[in-house]
């Protein structure tokens, strides 16, 4: 593993308890930062602070990412505990049931859109008077190569995650000369539980779309996400990474 300094960096991931969460969690620990999980998962995110407590500080707290008024408190409450936060992971996200956009139920369209997309426009407004207070931070936002690209039978995702790009450019934009700055990563699937929620053929029409011929690994996507978190990345903001094994082509 590559050596990326976070010595004395706060940092808070969002959707922690599991998953790519998880990994970047465990990746910005072994770097040096302190890390916050927050996850709906009460008892799984504390079992994952637990667990990756062995590697640095960690924190759990019990979050619904898409209420407001539990968004602020938990960035209250956060920063009061460690002193501050530099970093900020917006992971939290569900992939939802896989239907054509004319069957698709409206209330799951807008539960997926709420969590992947809304929940991070709350977490990065709740994080940022401090940051911008402080003159420094780091939001690291994950979205995935649907939202480049739009997958069929999956509207809601790729519309909540396209909405995520275009969030992270809006908000490079205005935070520019901020000393903050705000990018996003676009996996393309990566092997989580979240494959648990689609069908066979949409995880095949995935697979199928990937050249290098195999899924993702949550630590492949905690890697980069590490870099982005690290001062090492001064230049690139609002910008869009891809980890797709080939997939994205643009």
């Amino acid at each position: 593993m590559n050596a990326i300094d976070l010595k004395g960096q706060k940092a808070v991931v969002t959707g922690a308890a599991r998953g790519i969460g998880y990994a970047i969690a465990e990746r910005l620990l072994a770097s040096g930062a302190a890390v916050a999980l927050w996850d709906v998962d009460e008892s799984a995110a504390r079992k994952a602070a637990l667990d990756l407590s062995r590697g640095g500080e960690t924190h759990a707290m019990a979050l619904d990412v898409t209420q407001d008024d539990a968004v602020r408190s938990a960035a209250a409450a956060t920063e009061k505990r460690m002193g501050r936060i530099d970093i900020l992971v917006n992971n939290a996200g569900i992939a939802g049931s896989n239907a054509t956009s004319w069957t698709y139920d409206p209330s799951e369209w807008r539960r997926i859109v709420e969590i992947d997309l809304v929940g991070v426009f709350l977490c990065a407004r709740a994080v940022l008077p401090s940051m911008l207070a402080h003159g420094y931070g780091r939001i690291v936002n994950i979205a995935s190569v649907a939202g480049k690209e739009g997958n069929p039978n999956a509207s809601a995702y790729s519309a909540a995650k396209a909405g995520v790009i275009a969030l992270t450019k809006s908000l490079g934009k205005e935070l520019a000369e901020s000393g903050i700055i705000v990018n996003c990563v676009t996996p393309a699937a990566v092997e989580t539980e979240i494959l648990a929620q689609m069908s066979k053929e949409h995880i095949g029409y995935m697979l199928a779309k990937i050249p290098m011929g195999r899924f993702g690994k949550v630590e492949e996507v905690a890697a980069l996400v590490a870099w982005l978190a690290s001062k090492d990345c001064s230049f690139s903001t609002g910008a869009t990474f891809d980890i797709s094994g080939g997939r994205a082509t643009y």
